[in-house]
């Protein structure tokens, strides 16, 4: 992965300077899991190529990394939250109260949510119905809601293997638990009539979603809230494990892990970017718009990581599993101006 082409393109982008005015003068950064190794690969370059120092890049997950940057505007509070999600309401909401007024939203680019298990173990095709049977902690049964009584894949469906469920999924503090609960636990909860039979049975509507999207608690499930490497040890020591992961961390992991099918789509960059992948996301990084010209490099950094070079479809992002956004020049143009959220500037 070489950043050689970047020192007369990229570079141009800003003028290199570090003479502004700061109690520190590294860019701090910290969220999602997910967007972590691409935020680490640029804030390396960036340190290699411009004259700021490198930025410092932490995880936590979506939901941590946003708390973090809206507890306010200072040296002591961070400059950039990663997320694998959008930011909430309430979360913006939060941001106005502790004075983070003016927030510039990135999107990255897309990653897939995939489902792998260990490499020597039994191949899956599934789809959102099998992880809904599998992982719901309650099941619409004879008009009644049921603790879930299934133990073995096979309860699931008849065509997987009788070995134990045994699940690693992201904690709920990551951005990725989010996507998985609406685009997978939900969605099975529909496709299989499930959700419409509580609502004919008279549940509300609400109350009918959050029951399709409440995970089981009695060991079949386990949360996990590091990175993605854990859930990679977690199956390491249980074969039986099957967990959930980015495209980007499988694909660096092939020599480990197996993926399965989603609703029969292998996920790839080529089936996210056209859509057919059922289970992808848009990927986005927070700029805090009052740090900008008072910590460092920011708004290089910010320009810099999504410069074409950078990630484009033929820049080191993509090699390492970024599937390129396709309006990424409105995110450039964005990023200039520092357009925040609500459309100003």
């Amino acid at each position: 992965m070489s950043f050689g082409k970047l020192t007369t393109s990229a570079l141009a982008i800003a003028a290199v300077s570090a003479t502004a005015a700061a109690a520190r003068d590294n860019i701090q950064v910290a969220g999602s899991s997910t967007v972590l190794p691409y935020a680490a690969i640029v804030a390396e370059a960036f340190g290699e190529n411009f004259d700021f120092p490198t930025p410092v890049v932490e995880s936590g997950g979506s939901s941590a990394g946003l708390k973090r940057f809206c507890d306010g505007v200072g040296e002591n509070t961070i400059d950039i939250a990663n997320a694998s999600r959008q930011i909430r309401d309430k979360e913006v909401a939060a941001c106005a109260e502790n004075g983070v007024t003016d927030i510039i939203e990135v999107r990255v680019g897309y990653d897939g949510i995939v489902f792998a298990s260990d490499i020597n173990g039994a191949s899956f095709a599934f789809t959102p119905q099998d992880w809904y049977k599998a992982l719901a902690a309650e099941h619409f049964v004879d008009g009644a809601l049921v603790p879930n009584p299934l133990n073995t894949w096979n309860e699931v469906n008849p065509d997987f293997p009788a070995q134990p469920i045994v699940t690693y999924i992201p904690g709920t503090k990551h951005g990725t638990r989010e996507v998985f609960e609406e685009k997978v636990l939900l969605a099975g909860c529909k496709d299989g009539g499930f959700l419409k039979a509580m609502e004919d049975a008279g549940i509300d509507e609400d109350t009918a979603e959050e029951k399709c999207m409440a995970v089981r608690t009695d060991g079949k499930s386990v949360d996990i809230d590091g990175d993605y490497t854990e859930t990679l040890a977690r199956i390491d020591s249980n074969k039986d494990g099957l967990g959930v992961f980015g495209l980007a961390f499988y694909e660096n992991n092939t020599d480990k892990l197996q993926v399965a099918t989603m609703s029969g789509v292998v996920p790839t960059t080529d089936s996210i970017s056209t859509g057919e992948y059922p289970v992808s996301r848009p990927l986005f990084f927070y700029v805090k718009q009052a740090h900008i010209g008072v910590i460092p490099g920011l708004k290089e950094f910010a320009e810099f990581f999504v410069a074409d070079e950078v990630a484009g479809p033929d820049g080191p992002l993509a090699e390492y599993g970024l599937v390129s956004d396709p309006a990424l020049a409105d995110t450039q143009e964005a990023v200039m101006n520092e357009t925040t959220i609500g459309g100003g500037s």
